[in-house]
Parts: structure tokens; C-alpha cells; sequence
């Protein structure tokens, strides 16, 4: 049903949508993309045509618009954009979280600021999302801060992503130059590793393919609107690993209780599972789950429970409850991909503190290379400067315990914080275990070298080794077997 886009949101009848199941599950959602694509128009032309703006916010919103534009509707911007400096510059700088319901689905939406120096603020909100809209202004195409959106959204695992091709009455309703951006898109998203995108040619400001269908003025396009994509859209699920959970609190009320509180940040568990207590290692099994106010069958993500275990087990705040069939990694280094947050970026070869869930650590962060946005190369870099997206290395002085941020976005997900000002340095994911092995063990004639694997292969792609081939014995192993190997040879 196409909609007169001179009428305002209360002279629109209401959506015909054949009967569907409700799903319970909110999805999170961002939006995102360059300066003045219409994030924040967008957001409020949803707010609007579903009704979620009440009666004494559209008052306001009259109030604060001053005239309204040439279609008689206020400034739809003004919804999101709360500071005082936002209204003054007409810009979006902090990240505005706003809920609205169809018949057939509820949302949180999080209106990201375009700027580069507030990206860092973007990165906070597709931390929690499960789905992007990525604004691109039909007159201008793909940008570089676009193109950097829609990296830090993928990293942030991310891979359902919305093309929202606004501003599309400026060019004349052009198909060929929605199909145009909507290919260049695609082939960045496909290097991204996202297959998912949906591209959607809208007029934010009119309302046409917001809520509403544009056939009127698009007949050309015959896909869905930006609302009936987000209905079809999938939460991500965090149950990709076995049971955990993040200690926050040991409750010791008296004698007779002690419990484990935090919130289960994946799987789930029951009374009887038996558990591993990370990283010590020691082992139980539950023997209750209690919450304020009741004895439960059983905790899955999201849930923020109290576990009582069978027996007494050192736990403290910032120790990681698992279940023993499904371990996360432990290990002193890893491989990240980080998003520097400050202006003085990330600096070689310094420590700081790493939070992820309840726990910080001591950490040494050795930058290893930085994306190319313009090339979608990863060049080698010493340093990560604001802004910038890089991979680096870990090194802890105790044991870490991770799982991949694939896996799991709360075990998998940390923040790096300056020891010397407390601020928030930059974000990032662990993407994998890095072997801390490196030993050199033998006589005049012959060496034991044992290596990781990637350093073991940059030093056989060399010239000397190539010419003494025959004469080396190469076994592939892991870190545990070579390391009791080495112990075992003579001094």
C-alpha cells in the first residue's frame, strides 16, 4: 500500500500485514554511516509511522521544530538528538537508544554519530546489535567514514546489514544509481565476510520505504520496507559455547550459604552440571540456582542468577564458571583486533589494564598492522593512532581466559585502559590463541627449535633455510607436546 507522503503520520491508515507470530525476541539494531546521511530522520520516521512517539513528545517536537518543512511534518532528527550541542550543530554525537513495536516484533535502536572524531561512540553501539542499518546518501555513495562503519560493525561480529540508499528523491528516483552503490556495497561486504545485505532505496524525510512503501515514486522496486526487513531479522544467539558465566559477587549472607552471582553470558546450566572454575582449574557440580526471590530448574543467557555448588571451591570476583564439556581458551597471549578510542591511539610496547567482564589484567599490546580503509589492506604499523582499526598481539602476565568473540561477544569482547589516566583506550576481540612457545635446545651438530607456527614458517620461506632443506627434520606439534619434549633432553 503506497502512502501520500504530504500527510503527516496521523491521516495514515494503518498497515495491512497478514497475521504473523509474534516474536518475543527484541532485536538491537544500529544505525550508521557518514556525516548528514539521515541517521537520525530515519530513526524518528520510524518512531513516528509506528506510533511510538507520544502525545506530549510530539508536542514537544512541534515546539522545538520551529517551521516545519515544505510536507508539514517537524524535524524528525530532533527525537534522537537530545544535547543542546547536537541541536546547535545539527549533528549527532552521543549514541541515542530508542524502543518502538510493530504487531509483529519489538526494537531497540541505537542512532550512532557519523563523525570520525565520535567514532568511537559508534563502536559502543555495535557492540550489542544484531542487525546494521548503513546509511548512504544517494547523491554521494560509498565514503571513507562509510566504509569504516561498516568495517568496526562487521569486527563487532555483526553480519546482517540493512543498505539504506537515502535521500533517493534527490536524484530523481534514479534506479541505475541505487543499483550502482547497492553492487559497490555488496563487493565490499563479500570482503568483509558478509553475505547478508539488504538494499533498500529511501527517502527518510517522506516516509517512503521507512514504514511505508515508495512504489508510487519507485515502481521499479519491488522489495520491502526497511520495517518488514527488520521483522525477518535474526538474533544473534550466544549459544555457540557451552555454559558461562563471569563472577561478580561471592554472597556469603551466613555460615550455611555461599553462592556465585553474575549474569550467564552463554549456554546454559542446571541444577547437577558439573562445572569448571577458570583459571584454576578446580571442579564442581551445581547444586542449586537461586535468584531474589526464588529457587530456579535452570539459567540461560542473560539471566542473572546465584549458583550454589556442591562442595567449597576457591571462587573469586572475576573468575569465569564454564562448563567442563566446553572450555574456553586459556593461555598467556592471543591475537585481537582492536578500535583505537584516544586521541594518543595505542602505543608500542606499553601495558595496560584489560577489562573484560568482571575480570582486569596486566597487559603488554604489541600493534602488528592497521586497516587501509581506502584499499581494504592490512599494512604493518608500530603504532594505532585514533580511529584506527588494527590487529595486535597480547601478552599477559597470568593466565587469560577467553573464548573467540565469534563465538562469544561478553567472553570474547575486552576494553584497554590507560593505567596512567584511566580512560578507555580502545575496544577489541579476541580472534585466537597465541602460542607463548619459543625455545632452543641441542649440541654443536644439531638445534631443537620449537616455534609458533606462523614465526616456524616466515623463518623456512628464507633463503638459508631454503638451501639447507634436506638437512632439516621438521615435526609439527602442539605447544604442550614440544614444551615436554624440550624438558625431557639433556642440558
Amino acid at each position: 500500500m503506497s502512502t501520500p507522503t504530504h500527510l503527516a503520520a496521523e491521516t495514515i491508515p494503518a498497515l495491512e500485514t497478514a497475521p504473523a507470530a509474534r516474536d518475543t525476541r527484541p532485536l538491537r539494531l544500529i544505525t550508521c554511516g557518514s556525516v548528514d546521511d539521515g541517521k537520525s530522520t530515519l530513526i524518528g520516521r520510524l518512531l513516528w509511522d509506528t506510533k511510538a512517539v507520544k502525545e506530549d513528545q510530539a508536542a514537544a517536537l512541534n515546539r522545538d521544530s520551529g517551521k516545519q518543512n515544505d510536507l508539514g511534518l517537524p524535524d524528525f532528527a530532533l527525537l534522537l538528538d537530545g544535547l543542546q550541542a547536537e541541536r546547535e550543530q545539527g549533528i549527532t554525537i552521543d549514541v541515542a537508544y530508542r524502543y518502538f513495536a510493530t504487531d509483529r516484533r519489538s526494537f531497540i535502536v541505537a542512532d550512532t554519530p557519523g563523525h570520525e572524531q565520535y567514532t568511537r561512540n559508534m563502536a559502543t553501539g555495535a557492540s550489542t546489535a544484531d542487525l546494521a542499518v548503513l546509511l548512504v546518501d544517494a547523491r554521494a555513495g560509498l565514503l571513507e567514514q562509510t566504509r569504516r562503519h561498516a568495517t568496526i560493525a562487521t569486527l563487532m561480529g555483526i553480519r546482517q546489514f540493512v543498505l539504506a540508499i537515502n535521500k533517493i528523491d534527490l536524484i530523481g528516483y534514479d534506479q541505475a544509481r541505487f543499483n550502482e552503490i547497492a553492487q559497490e556495497f555488496r563487493e565490499l561486504a563479500l570482503s568483509l565476510g558478509v553475505r547478508q545485505v539488504t538494499a533498500i532505496p529511501v527517502s527518510a524525510l517522506k516516509g517512503e520505504n521507512v514504514v511505508y512503501d515508495g512504489r508510487a515514486s519507485m515502481p521499479w522496486y519491488e522489495g520491502p520496507t526497511i520495517v518488514e526487513t527488520l521483522e525477518k531479522a535474526t538474533v544473534r544467539s550466544n549459544q555457540t559455547v557451552g555454559f558461562r558465566m563471569s563472577v561478580q559477587r561471592v554472597s556469603r549472607p551466613g555460615e550455611s550459604f555461599r553462592g556465585y552471582q553474575g549474569t550467564v553470558s552463554g549456554g546454559a546450566v542446571k541444577p547437577g552440571d558439573s562445572i569448571t572454575v577458570l583459571p584454576s582449574g578446580m571442579v564442581a557440580n551445581v547444586s542449586k540456582i537461586v535468584t531474589f526471590d526464588l529457587v530456579r530448574n535452570a539459567a540461560v543467557a542473560g539471566d542473572a542468577v546465584t549458583l550454589v555448588l556442591d562442595r567449597q571451591v576457591d571462587i573469586a570476583r572475576g573468575d569465569l564458571i564454564a562448563s567442563v564439556d566446553s572450555l574456553p581458551m586459556i593461555g598467556l597471549a592471543f591475537d585481537a583486533q582492536i578500535v583505537a578510542l584516544q586521541p594518543d591511539g595505542i602505543e608500542p610496547g606499553k601495558r595496560y589494564w584489560l577489562k573484560s567482564g568482571s575480570r582486569r589484567q596486566r597487559v603488554l599490546v604489541e600493534p602488528v598492522s592497521q586497516l587501509d580503509l581506502k584499499s581494504g589492506k592490512w599494512n604493518d604499523a608500530e603504532r594505532l593512532p585514533m580511529n584506527a582499526i588494527g590487529k595486535v598481539h597480547l601478552a599477559f602476565d597470568e593466565q587469560a581466559v577467553f573464548d573467540t568473540y565469534e563465538q562469544n561477544r561478553s567472553t570474547g569482547a575486552f576494553i584497554l585502559i590507560d593505567p596512567d589516566t584511566n580512560n578507555t583506550v580502545a575496544g577489541g576481540m579476541i580472534t585466537a590463541k597465541r602460542s607463548t612457545l619459543a625455545s632452543i635446545h641441542g649440541d654443536d651438530a644439531r638445534v631443537v627449535l620449537s616455534l609458533p607456527a606462523d614465526l616456524a614458517d616466515q623463518l623456512m620461506s628464507g633463503e638459508a633455510f631454503a638451501a639447507r632443506r634436506d638437512e632439516v627434520e621438521i615435526r609439527r606439534t602442539t605447544a604442550a607436546r614440544a614444551l615436554k619434549a624440550i624438558e625431557g633432553l639433556d642440558d
